[in-house]
């Protein structure tokens, strides 16, 4: 087994050295046998948020006592389903590739994934499976809303190990080059457009000049929604589907900025329209619409959130939780009865 092959130097402009990266993570021999498997970092990074993700959707579920082998039954159906949405949203966004030999769309293995069909995918398979198994439709969602924020957010630096999905040129001091950079816009200058574009922006590229790291623009982004989805969750959450219309809002409004510095975007016909920027400004502003609606509907008339072990206008339990073990050491601490620093302990914690 051999790990980190195919090194790439990658220059940032305000370092002095460049950094080694490798697009491969290992190569294994298979006994008996000359083949061999190569396991890339893309590969490893994505199943690493995945992972992360579905383990922080468990620990809601099992927070909200939600029937996890019914959860197991979402995360099989819903990543099938997101596999499957990827897939063919990218090839159908590039028919003009897939239409001479169709049966290439099965051969997923050459690459070729978009983030916004395995979304669309992956929530029409999971919801199908959750309302089959009867479980609260909005709770899963606010559920996934949180859990794409992570996977997503470690996800984008397979791109940083391919070298792909870079933006613009830029002088700012993170702009990064390499040859692959290089490369890539040099072919799309030769071209004179990307995927049949005449996109203005793209036609002042450099390709000597260091670009955009829009892949870490996305991770940020997403790790950033991701904690402000989680600070709502225990402080701030109103109402089931909230969550799930703020990741709406949140990511639609980043990705359709980022999509902007992309050098790489899949366009609609020969115009200069970027797919991703359509769907995602949609999204966002769908989303922040239901959000306004739904949180009026919640001021007006406020109703206990369904299948969560919290009600509104109380705490959470786990603020209870943590204000009486708050009490027990001051208690203790004073050899005086729980009772009598209850009342402080809850008047700091407000």
């Amino acid at each position: 087994m051999e790990f980190f092959l195919e090194k790439t130097e990658v220059w940032f402009t305000a370092l002095e050295n460049s950094v080694n990266i490798s697009s491969v993570f290992c190569q294994i021999d298979l006994p008996f046998s000359e083949s061999v498997i190569t396991v890339r970092w893309y590969g490893v990074l994505i199943a690493f948020g995945y992972i992360l993700a579905a383990l922080f959707g468990g620990r809601i579920a099992y927070t909200w006592k939600i029937d996890l082998n019914k959860m197991v039954d979402i995360l099989i159906y819903g990543s099938l389903g997101g596999i499957i949405g990827a897939r063919l949203y990218y090839c159908f966004s590039k028919w003009e590739t897939y239409s001479d030999n169709p049966l290439s769309i099965l051969y997923i293995w050459e690459g070729g994934l978009a983030i916004w069909g395995g979304i669309i995918g992956g929530l029409a398979a999971g919801l199908i499976v959750c309302k089959v198994n009867k479980i609260n439709i909005r709770n899963l969602l606010d559920m996934v809303g949180m859990s794409l924020l992570i996977g997503q957010g470690i996800g984008r630096w397979g791109n940083f190990a391919n070298q792909e999905a870079f933006g613009t040129n830029t002088t700012l001091p993170w702009g990064m080059y390499s040859q692959k950079t290089y490369n890539y816009l040099s072919y799309v200058i030769a071209q004179g457009a990307v995927n049949g574009s005449e996109d203005p922006i793209i036609a002042n590229l450099d390709p000597t000049k260091p670009v955009h790291p829009t892949f870490l623009y996305e991770s940020l982004w997403c790790l950033l929604g991701f904690a402000i989805l989680y600070i709502t969750l225990k402080n701030w959450r109103k109402f089931s589907g909230q969550l799930f219309l703020m990741y709406g809002v949140w990511y639609g409004t980043g990705r359709t900025i980022i999509e902007g510095f992309r050098t790489d975007s899949l366009y609609i016909g020969n115009t200069t329209l970027r797919v991703s920027q359509v769907l995602s400004l949609s999204v966002a502003v769908v989303c922040a619409i239901a959000l306004v609606v739904l949180l009026i509907k919640y001021i007006k008339n406020p109703k206990p959130i369904e299948g969560v072990d919290y009600i509104v206008g109380e705490p959470p339990v786990y603020w209870a939780k943590s204000k009486a073990k708050k009490a027990a050491k001051l208690a203790a601490a004073n050899n005086t009865p729980v009772e009598e620093v209850q009342e402080d302990v809850t008047e700091n914690n407000e």
